[in-house]
C-alpha cells in the first residue's frame, strides 16, 4: 500500500488557510501584535517623541506668518521688526533641532525593537517547523517553508520599522495640522476637510484589494523558492537528464507567476499615490482660492493665510505617508498571516511532562493492533501485532509501499498511531520524555544526512558535549580507525553542504558513528549499502554488525543479505504483517517472502 501522493498544485502552501479576504486586515495586526510582544514593547513612548517631532513642523508655518506679519510696506519702503522675527526663529530653530533628535531616538527604539521582535518570530516560525507532523512535511514544499522564515518575515520587517510607527502617527498629524488651520479660520479648515473626504472610502476600497493581491505575491514568492530549491538541489540530476529546458521553463513559470501578481499589486500602490497627490492638489487649490476670495471676510491676514496654504501641503506629506505605509502594510499582513497561519498549526505530537524515563539498555518492542493513515489518506498500516525481545536483530522486509518505513517511522516517534500502542519495555511510546526517547531510540536514515560542518561536528550529534576522544571511541568501536586515518583532516574534516564532500558511503558511516556514540538501546536502520562501492561496502557491514551487538535492532532491509544474518525476520504488504519468523522458515514456506528470496537470488546470479 503505498503513501499518499500529492500534486505539485496542492502541496505548494498548505498554510494559507484563506484566499486573502477571508480575514480582516485588523483581525491579523491584533494576532500579529500579541504574538510579537516586543512590537508593543515602549510603543507609546515611541508614538509620544513622534507626536512632539510632529508638533515640531508646524512651527515653520507659524514663524513665516508671524515674519510676515511683522512687514510694513509704506510707498517703496519696506521694513521689519527684527527683534520678535529673530527670537521666533531661534525659537524654531531650537524646536526644529529638539524634533530631530527625538526623530534619532524615536526611529532607533522602532528599528530595535522590530528587528528583536522579528528574530523571535523567525526562531518560533523554524522551531514550529520542527513540531510539524509528517504529514505537514510530506504536504509541504520545501520553498514554502523557507519562505515563512525568510522573505515573509523580510516583509514583516519593513513594516514593523516604519509602518507602524506610520500609523500611530501620521492621523494623528493631519488633525493637528487640521486643527492649526482651524485656529487661523475654521472655514478653510472645513474645505480641506471636504477636499480629503473622499480619501478615506477610497483607500480602504483599495486596501481589501490590495490585501488579496499581496496574499497572492506571497504565495507566489514561496512557489518560486520552492521552484529555485528543487532546481538547485537537482542541478546534478538536471545536467545528467539533459532536462535543463525543462527545468528553465518551470523556473520562468513560476517567475511569471511572481512578476503578474506583483505587477497587479502595484497597480493599487500607485494608485495610492496618485491619489494622494491628487487630492493634495485639489486641497491646496481650494484653500488658495477660499482664502483670497474671502480673506476680508475671513479676517486673515496675509501671513495667516500663507501659514494656511503651508499647512495644507503638509497634510499631503503624511497623507503620502499613509498611501506608502498601506502598500508596505498589505504585504506585511499577507506575510503575517502565513507566519501566523504556520504557529497556529496545531501541534501533532505533544511530549509528555515530565514523562516516564525508561532505563538505559537494549529495549524490548511491544506492537499493538496498530493503524495509521497519512490525514485523510488511505491506511499505510493496519492491525499490526509484533512482539521484539530485547537483543534482537530483525529485518523489515517487503514490496515499496507495503509500510515499512511508516513503521520505522512510528517506532522512533515521527508520528503516533492513529489506533493501538507502540510499547519499549512496557512504556507506551507517547507516555516517554522527550529526553528519555531520543537516548532510547535512534535511526539512521537511508540518506546519512549531514550538516555543513566538520566530520567531528556531525558525529557529535548524538551526543553534545561528547569529547573527540569518545568519538574516536566510538570509531574505533566500530572497526573505522582505518577509514578515519585516511580523511584529510580527521575529524576536522570539513563535509561541506550536505555531506557532498564524502561519498555515499563515507556519509553513512558517519551517521553510524553518530548513533554508536549515542549509544542507543533500539536501533533503527534503514539499510543503504547497495549503491556503495565494494570496500565502503564491507566498512559499512563491519560497522553495522559491531554497532548492532547487545542492542535490538530493527533493519529495513532493501537487500535479503541482510534478512538472512537476522534473528527474526517481518514481512510487510499492504500495511499488514503477513509473515514473520527465521530466514531458514520463511525461506522454504510459500509466501512473500520466499517469492522475493528467490527473485534476489536470481538477481544475484545474474550479476556475478
Amino acid at each position: 500500500m503505498t503513501e499518499p501522493q500529492t500534486s505539485e498544485a496542492q502541496t505548494s502552501d498548505p498554510f494559507n488557510n484563506d484566499d486573502g479576504a477571508g480575514e480582516s486586515a485588523i483581525s491579523v495586526l491584533r494576532r500579529g501584535i500579541g504574538a510579537s510582544p516586543d512590537l508593543r514593547r515602549g510603543l507609546r513612548a515611541t508614538v509620544l517623541i513622534g507626536l512632539l517631532v510632529a508638533a515640531g513642523r508646524l512651527v515653520i508655518p507659524i514663524l513665516i506668518e508671524r515674519t510676515l506679519d511683522r512687514v510694513r510696506i509704506d510707498g517703496d519702503v519696506v521694513s521689519v521688526d527684527l527683534t520678535p522675527v529673530l527670537i521666533s526663529a531661534a525659537i524654531t530653530l531650537v524646536i526644529v533641532l529638539i524634533s530631530g533628535v527625538g526623530s534619532w531616538i524615536a526611529q532607533r527604539r522602532l528599528v530595535w525593537n522590530a528587528e528583536r521582535a522579528i528574530a523571535k518570530l523567525r526562531t518560533d516560525a523554524f522551531a514550529k517547523v520542527h513540531e510539524l507532523s509528517v504529514a505537514d512535511h510530506n504536504e509541504t514544499r520545501r520553498g514554502v517553508l523557507v519562505a515563512r522564515v525568510t522573505s515573509d518575515a523580510d516583509a514583516l520587517a519593513r513594516f514593523a520599522q516604519w509602518g507602524l510607527y506610520a500609523w500611530s502617527i501620521q492621523p494623528t498629524v493631519i488633525l493637528g495640522t487640521i486643527a492649526v488651520i482651524a485656529w487661523y479660520s475654521w472655514v478653510l479648515a472645513l474645505v480641506v476637510v471636504i477636499a480629503y473626504a473622499p480619501v478615506t472610502p477610497l483607500f480602504k476600497w483599495i486596501q481589501k484589494r490590495q490585501l488579496a493581491a499581496y496574499d497572492a505575491v506571497r504565495t507566489s514568492v514561496s512557489d518560486m523558492l520552492s521552484g529555485f530549491s528543487e532546481a538547485v538541489t537537482g542541478a546534478a540530476v538536471v545536467r545528467a537528464y539533459g532536462i535543463e529546458d525543462r527545468t528553465r521553463e518551470r523556473l520562468h513559470n513560476a517567475i511569471g507567476v511572481r512578476y503578474r501578481t506583483k505587477i497587479k499589486a502595484n497597480k493599487y500602490q500607485a494608485s495610492v499615490f496618485v491619489a494622494g497627490d491628487l487630492f493634495g492638489g485639489i486641497a491646496f487649490s481650494c484653500v488658495l482660492i477660499v482664502g483670497l476670495w474671502f480673506r476680508s471676510s475671513l479676517g486673515l491676514t496675509a501671513g495667516e493665510l500663507v501659514a494656511c496654504l503651508f499647512l495644507t501641503s503638509f497634510i499631503n506629506g503624511p497623507v503620502g505617508e499613509i498611501g506608502e505605509t498601506l502598500d508596505q502594510t498589505q504585504t506585511a499582513i499577507a506575510g503575517w498571516r502565513k507566519i501566523l497561519n504556520l504557529l497556529d498549526r496545531e501541534r501533532e505530537l505533544i511530549d509528555p511532562e515530565p514523562g516516564v524515563d525508561v532505563p538505559a539498555g537494549p529495549v524490548a518492542v511491544a506492537v499493538a493492533d496498530v493503524g495509521f493513515r497519512y490525514r485523510e489518506g488511505p491506511p499505510v498500516l493496519i492491525d499490526v501485532d509484533l512482539e521484539i525481545p530485547a537483543k534482537t536483530n530483525v529485518a523489515v522486509v517487503g514490496e515499496t509501499g507495503s509500510g515499512k518505513t511508516t513503521f520505522a517511522k512510528l517506532l522512533c516517534r515521527l508520528a503516533d498511531p492513529v489506533s493501538g500502542t507502540i510499547a519499549l519495555n512496557g512504556v507506551d511510546l507517547a507516555a516517554m520524555s522527550a529526553a528519555s526517547r531520543h537516548q532510547t531510540v535512534r535511526m539512521v536514515p537511508q540518506d546519512g544526512f549531514l550538516f555543513e560542518t566538520t566530520v567531528g561536528e556531525n558525529i557529535r550529534f548524538g551526543r553534545p558535549g561528547a569529547s573527540n576522544d569518545d568519538i574516536r571511541a566510538a570509531v574505533d568501536d566500530l572497526g573505522l580507525g582505518s577509514w578515519l586515518a585516511r580523511l584529510p583532516d580527521g575529524l576536522e574534516t570539513e563535509v561541506g553542504e550536505r555531506g557532498s564532500f564524502l561519498s555515499v558511503g563515507e556519509r553513512q558511516l558517519v551517521a553510524l558513528i553518530r548513533a554508536a556514540l549515542a549509544d542507543p538501546g533500539l536501533l533503527i536502520l534503514d539499510e543503504a549499502t547497495s549503491s556503495v562501492d565494494p570496500e565502503t561496502d564491507q566498512a559499512l557491514t563491519t560497522a553495522i554488525r559491531r554497532l548492532s551487538e547487545g542492542r535490538t535492532v530493527v533493519s529495513i532491509a532493501h537487500r535479503l543479505a541482510t534478512a538472512e544474518a537476522a534473528d527474526l525476520i517481518v514481512v510487510f504488504d499492504q500495511g499488514r504483517v503477513v509473515q514473520q519468523g527465521p530466514h531458514a522458515d520463511l525461506v522454504i514456506r510459500p509466501g512473500i517472502y520466499r517469492r522475493l528470496h528467490q527473485a534476489w537470488e536470481g538477481n544475484t546470479k545474474r550479476a556475478a
